[in-house]
């Protein structure tokens, strides 16, 4: 009987705690669990996971995933948009991606995402495609489905805003922030305008030395994204030294854009904890460092086109601020301006180029502008997205 009784109490103990658990997930994660999962798991501290989301089963927005074409957003949805000039622009210029372990299907999925929508051929052979591990060579870290699935988003979404851009993979050996930092090194030693890191974890007191030896990188754009767990600030997103990249959901509409955003529910923002806020954040509610800077989509429920075999059934529809990183990063690309910018300062002084996003919320913070979208600066959607390539 004795027995009996402990184990109830073990029992009602649990069950408690997975209700205490369950009650404070934000409302767009328990959504989340029934049409979409995050295709990498939770990480111990000093380490990040990758921020892609995939969809499971056809949401409102009737994309369907697992179909032998392509669902979502495609590179003309999203270069009509956000207005950019990617046919002409971006020829010469390298965009880097960081991400841990190897994806071995990388080259070849991307090959039939370009074919698909009439881009031109991205491949180790004519010199546009090159991946290497985080010391440079070719000898690659062990395979991971989760991050395969990373990789192939991330390379889909450069060749969609910059198809001239050549693109460098670093793989890192794993998701620690010390071997996805030593890429990130890597990558500006080998010649990339700007980096996107897709990744990110909780902050700690160790990002401020993090920050200075990885991702600095004067003159070249290195962005990162704001999050997926709704609002709070995630690293690297939270460093000084790069572009964070909060998100939206994406939709057309009847107005002169042809397109309408709001924030997401699922992106990151708020206020660091540690780090010094930049001399070009002029925003009152916060005196370190405020997340994000800009945004671009990144709600799974207005999902982009991806195509993935490792471990997956092909094409694929992923959202997530992974998303608005590399989206960003390649704006960055097609402007040419990343020599002689300071870090993310410049959308600062060129907000007539961007698209204001103001409405959306991504959790609790008073009304502040921290977590909902408004005229202007605010956390979630940061200055907005581009309109263009006048801000970056």
């Amino acid at each position: 009987m004795k027995r009996f009784l402990g184990l109830l109490c073990v029992a009602t103990f649990v069950g408690l705690f997975v209700a205490a658990t369950f009650s404070t997930t934000p409302a767009h994660a328990q959504i989340a669990q029934k049409q979409f999962r995050q295709v990498c798991g939770q990480v111990s501290p000093g380490s990040a996971r990758c921020l892609a989301i995939q969809v499971t089963t056809t949401n409102a927005s009737g994309i369907t995933p697992f179909a032998a074409t392509p669902g979502g957003l495609n590179p003309a949805d999203l270069q009509n948009a956000y207005k950019l000039p990617s046919s002409s622009a971006g020829s010469g210029r390298t965009v880097a991606i960081v991400d841990a372990y190897d994806d071995p299907n990388a080259e070849s999925d991307l090959a039939v995402y370009r074919s698909q929508f009439g881009l031109p051929p991205c491949t180790t052979a004519n010199g546009c495609f090159k991946k290497v591990n985080q010391n440079g060579g070719t000898s690659y870290p062990a395979a991971d489905a989760g991050w395969a699935g990373e990789i192939a988003l991330d390379l889909d979404m450069v060749s969609a805003i910059c198809p001239n851009c050549k693109i460098i993979l670093v793989e890192a050996t794993s998701a620690s922030y010390a071997n996805l930092g030593t890429a990130v090194n890597r990558a500006a030693s080998l010649g990339a305008v700007a980096i996107s890191n897709s990744y990110g974890g909780g902050e700690s007191s160790a990002e401020t030395s993090y920050e200075s030896t990885y991702y600095n990188h004067p003159g070249i754009a290195v962005t990162a994204s704001s999050g997926d767990s709704g609002y709070g600030v995630s690293f690297p997103a939270s460093s000084r030294y790069v572009t964070a990249v909060g998100g939206t959901s994406l939709r057309r509409a009847s107005n002169t854009r042809g397109w309408t955003e709001t924030a997401w529910s699922g992106a990151g923002s708020g206020c660091s904890r540690y780090i010094t806020k930049p001399s070009w954040q002029t925003d009152t509610g916060c005196s370190r460092r405020t997340v994000a800077d800009v945004s671009a989509v990144a709600d799974p429920n207005t999902g982009v086109s991806v195509y993935n075999s490792y471990q997956s059934s092909g094409w694929v529809v992923y959202g997530g601020t992974s998303v608005s990183s590399p989206i960003i990063a390649s704006v960055y690309a097609l402007a040419g301006n990343t020599g002689s910018i300071t870090y993310g300062s410049y959308p600062y002084s060129h907000t007539s180029s961007l698209f204001d996003v103001t409405s959306g919320s991504n959790g609790s913070c008073s009304g502040s502008y921290l977590c909902t979208a408004k005229t202007g600066y605010d956390g979630p959607t940061g200055l907005g997205t581009p309109n263009g390539i006048g801000a970056f």
